[in-house]
């Protein structure tokens, strides 16, 4: 059985305190509350000992947003992956739209990052997808199969199993739009096959798919319903319980 994950990217938001306190409103939550799917989240870097210590029996996975190529040496502002493992952080977000957009981060960036993230026992959240012009062009199938191809295939079977994929129409991020169910469905199906034609069905009906478009709490059941979508990595909606938690029970 596939992992069925919700994800919170905080991104760049919240001060200390209302981050401090949606982690304990998050948490009991989900004391309080039967999931049928793992809980995660990635909040600013600046508050991931902080999450770590109000998760303390890891009810809750904790992710960076991104972490460095490099294991270590003079990058100022990077984070390692030695970092993360020594704080027992769950992962990393890797390749994220925001990241491609406006720091350059390209898939070979990215494939740097999930190897080194799987050495240290972290688990990859890999991100990719197309922009509206991509769509628009008719695109999107070979975009998203490039950089599934760049950022993954170096990896064994066993370590492919290990990523987390969080496919992200860059076009429905933030812009209103939104791809229907069915358009998600279609993308995440299709990734799966190029891993399939790789590595075999078997352990391409292990790796873990979410979807990173605009998930909100009216439409999180009818996506999570569909056959390879497995979750959801969250952005605004992941700021307000009220709202992360009707997401969580889009698999109830």
């Amino acid at each position: 059985m596939r992992r069925k994950i919700v994800a919170g990217n905080w991104k760049m938001n919240k001060n200390v305190i209302d981050a401090q306190q949606l982690m304990i409103q998050l948490l009991s939550y989900k004391n309080n509350n039967a999931t049928n799917c793992e809980v995660w989240i990635a909040p600013p870097s600046l508050y991931l000992m902080m999450a770590k210590d109000i998760f303390e029996k890891d009810e809750i996975g904790v992710f960076s947003q991104d972490m460095s190529e490099h294991e270590s040496g003079a990058y100022t502002g990077e984070i390692s992956a030695d970092m993360l493992e020594s704080i027992d952080a769950t992962g990393s977000l890797i390749g994220h739209s925001e990241r491609r957009q406006y720091h350059g981060e390209t898939d070979s960036h990215c494939n740097r990052k999930v190897k080194l993230a799987l050495d240290k026992g972290l688990t990859p959240i890999y991100c990719n997808g197309e922009t509206l012009e991509q769509r628009k062009a008719g695109q999107h199938l070979e975009v998203v199969k490039k950089q599934t191809e760049v950022a993954l295939f170096t990896l064994s079977a066993d370590e492919i199993k290990k990523v987390v994929i969080a496919y992200e129409p860059v076009w429905a991020i933030g812009t209103g739009e939104t791809a229907t169910p069915e358009q998600a469905q279609e993308i995440h199906a299709h990734i799966r096959s190029i891993i399939a034609a790789k590595y075999g069905q078997e352990v391409a009906d292990e790796v873990s798919i979410l979807y990173g478009g605009s998930v909100k709490p009216d439409n999180a059941k009818e996506i999570f319903s569909q056959p390879d979508i497995d979750g959801g990595l969250i952005g605004g909606a992941a700021l307000k319980l009220e709202d992360f938690s009707k997401i969580i029970e889009g698999f109830n």
